[in-house]
């Protein structure tokens, strides 16, 4: 029995095409897809017959939902913390490769991109997203937090569209992703495949042709109050803010923020916080010092297994409510 790659590569006119194909496991990736996707953009880096690249996911369900967050957790738990911070070495390279990348890179996001997903896409110059693009950050739902340059791009986003979208782990879809910066560009689904082959005749100048006009921005009426309580020093008083606004729209909000780690919330808004004074080399170089504490905090563990392993949604959380969480704990994550 054949298995086929989870990544394959190919020239295609001007451009070199990158497939993420794990369509199964929503092309979530693995350390193969991550050296393999450092190897060929080096090669094309230099490659006079490509003049961009474009990256997409199998499948209609996902471009690429994440990490391997089930091996993380095995190698934390067993001892094993070299293979962790070998998979995020080779992770945050990429990232900043694509930041870097000195041609186009144009990532075409059609179903879910979340995690390890927004650092395949995000930091590349080109993003388009379909009317099934799906972005999220919610690693705080299992007790981590907005890693791959999270804690780079979300202080970046209008307002505090960041905070909120880090802390809560909600949701940001189509159209709306383009309004809040997670892309550049609207595209429909069906358009696609001509988008493809007009890139591989023209490259990044295709774009144009196809992007769509932007319906209005679905959260613009809950921005001044998003601004006015994801502004506070600390997620207890942002819960505050949130239950003096007493609207529908707030009242989700602070029940999203209760369903996720208390600790991974103090932690990921600390974490936002110093991320918006750096540049993407040294917010990566953060996150990666601040893996190290934060996988070692029981909820990671306990969080990867309620949500991924045992898929109970049950997770016990050390503290289990905002209230008891204790700052020390969470400077000392710092340290």
């Amino acid at each position: 029995m054949t298995t086929e790659p989870s990544l394959i590569t190919s020239r295609d006119g001007r451009i070199g095409r990158i497939l993420m194909n794990r369509p199964r496991a929503l092309n979530a990736l693995d350390l193969d897809m991550i050296q393999g996707s450092l190897a060929i953009l080096r090669e094309w880096a230099v490659d006079p017959r490509v003049h961009a690249v474009v990256i997409e996911g199998a499948g209609d369900r996902a471009f690429c939902a994440g990490g391997d967050v089930r091996a993380l957790r095995e190698w934390q738990t067993t001892g094993n913390r070299h293979l962790a911070d070998a998979f995020f070495q080779q992770e945050y390279e990429l990232n900043l490769l694509i930041n870097d990348y000195p041609k186009p890179y144009i990532a075409l996001i059609d179903g879910i991109c979340m995690g390890g997903g927004i650092g395949m896409a995000v930091h590349g110059a080109y993003r388009v997203a379909t009317e099934h693009a799906d972005f999220g950050m919610p690693e705080t739902i299992i007790g981590f937090f907005p890693d791959i340059g999270g804690t780079y791009l979300l202080p970046r986003l209008p307002g505090q569209l960041g905070n909120y979208l880090g802390l809560t782990g909600l949701r940001i879809k189509g159209a709306d992703a383009v309004h809040a910066g997670f892309a550049t560009h609207y595209v429909p689904r069906a358009a696609l495949p001509d988008l493809a082959a007009a890139l591989a005749e023209r490259g990044a100048a295709a774009l144009a042709q196809f992007a769509q006009p932007l319906p209005a921005f679905s959260l613009a009426e809950h921005m001044a109050t998003i601004d006015a309580c994801f502004s506070a020093p600390t997620v207890m008083e942002i819960v505050r803010r949130l239950e003096a606004a007493g609207t529908d729209w707030a009242n989700a909000a602070i029940k999203a923020l209760r369903a996720v780690s208390p600790t991974a919330l103090c932690f990921t808004l600390e974490a936002l916080r110093r991320g918006g004074t750096l540049n993407l080399k040294d917010a990566l170089d953060a996150e990666f010092a601040l893996t190290k504490t934060t996988m070692a905090y029981p909820d990671f563990a306990e969080g990867v297994r309620a949500m991924v392993v045992d898929k109970d949604r049950k997770p016990s959380w050390q503290p289990a409510r905002l209230e008891d969480v204790d700052p020390a704990v969470v400077a000392a994550m710092f340290a």
